[in-house]
Protein backbone atom coordinates (compact mmCIF):
# COMPACT_ATOMS: atom_id res chain seq x y z
CA UNK A 1 0.00 0.00 0.00
CA UNK A 2 1.02 3.60 -0.86
CA UNK A 3 0.95 6.22 1.64
CA UNK A 4 -2.37 7.07 0.42
CA UNK A 5 -3.74 3.58 1.43
CA UNK A 6 -4.17 2.34 -1.59
CA UNK A 7 -2.73 -1.05 -2.82
CA UNK A 8 -0.65 -0.57 -6.11
CA UNK A 9 1.67 -2.74 -8.22
CA UNK A 10 4.04 -1.94 -10.97
CA UNK A 11 2.77 -2.62 -14.09
CA UNK A 12 5.35 -3.09 -17.91
CA UNK A 13 5.20 -0.86 -20.27
CA UNK A 14 4.26 -2.21 -23.46
CA UNK A 15 6.62 -1.95 -26.42
CA UNK A 16 6.16 0.12 -29.40
CA UNK A 17 3.38 -0.56 -32.01
CA UNK A 18 6.19 -2.28 -34.56
CA UNK A 19 7.48 -4.39 -31.98
CA UNK A 20 4.07 -5.62 -30.81
CA UNK A 21 2.74 -6.28 -34.57
CA UNK A 22 5.97 -8.42 -35.58
CA UNK A 23 5.04 -10.50 -32.30
CA UNK A 24 2.04 -11.39 -33.71
CA UNK A 25 2.67 -12.08 -37.31
CA UNK A 26 5.34 -14.96 -35.36
CA UNK A 27 2.28 -15.76 -33.26
CA UNK A 28 0.44 -19.62 -34.64
CA UNK A 29 -2.94 -19.23 -36.12
CA UNK A 30 -5.81 -20.44 -34.09
CA UNK A 31 -4.25 -20.85 -30.90
CA UNK A 32 -4.11 -19.42 -27.62
CA UNK A 33 -1.12 -17.52 -26.93
CA UNK A 34 0.89 -15.58 -23.84
CA UNK A 35 2.42 -12.38 -24.91
CA UNK A 36 5.20 -11.27 -21.34
CA UNK A 37 3.96 -8.29 -19.41
CA UNK A 38 5.36 -5.85 -21.82
CA UNK A 39 4.17 -7.71 -25.14
CA UNK A 40 7.41 -7.89 -26.49
CA UNK A 41 7.64 -11.89 -26.59
CA UNK A 42 5.79 -14.55 -26.68
CA UNK A 43 5.93 -17.09 -23.79
CA UNK A 44 3.64 -19.84 -23.84
CA UNK A 45 0.92 -20.96 -27.28
CA UNK A 46 -1.78 -23.58 -26.05
CA UNK A 47 -4.92 -25.04 -27.67
CA UNK A 48 -6.90 -24.21 -24.53
CA UNK A 49 -7.05 -20.85 -22.04
CA UNK A 50 -6.15 -22.56 -19.28
CA UNK A 51 -3.19 -24.41 -20.60
CA UNK A 52 -2.21 -21.06 -21.81
CA UNK A 53 -2.25 -19.35 -18.75
CA UNK A 54 -0.72 -22.55 -16.92
CA UNK A 55 2.41 -22.60 -18.96
CA UNK A 56 2.69 -18.65 -18.72
CA UNK A 57 3.53 -19.20 -14.82
CA UNK A 58 5.22 -21.92 -15.18
CA UNK A 59 7.77 -19.77 -17.34
CA UNK A 60 7.18 -17.30 -14.63
CA UNK A 61 4.84 -14.82 -16.55
CA UNK A 62 1.97 -14.44 -13.80
CA UNK A 63 0.02 -11.48 -15.46
CA UNK A 64 0.64 -12.26 -19.11
CA UNK A 65 -0.96 -10.86 -22.00
CA UNK A 66 -3.26 -13.44 -23.67
CA UNK A 67 -4.85 -13.35 -26.66
CA UNK A 68 -6.86 -16.46 -29.21
CA UNK A 69 -5.39 -16.35 -32.74
CA UNK A 70 -7.72 -16.24 -35.56
CA UNK A 71 -7.25 -19.41 -38.41
CA UNK A 72 -6.31 -16.47 -40.99
CA UNK A 73 -5.51 -12.91 -40.57
CA UNK A 74 -7.68 -10.25 -42.88
CA UNK A 75 -5.10 -8.37 -45.37
CA UNK A 76 -5.46 -5.73 -43.13
CA UNK A 77 -5.37 -6.71 -39.32
CA UNK A 78 -1.15 -7.35 -39.29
Amino acid sequence: MNSLGVQSREVAMPVNPQTRLEVLRSAPLDAWVALSEDESEIVAVARTYSEVVALSHKHGVHDPVILKTPSEWAPLSV
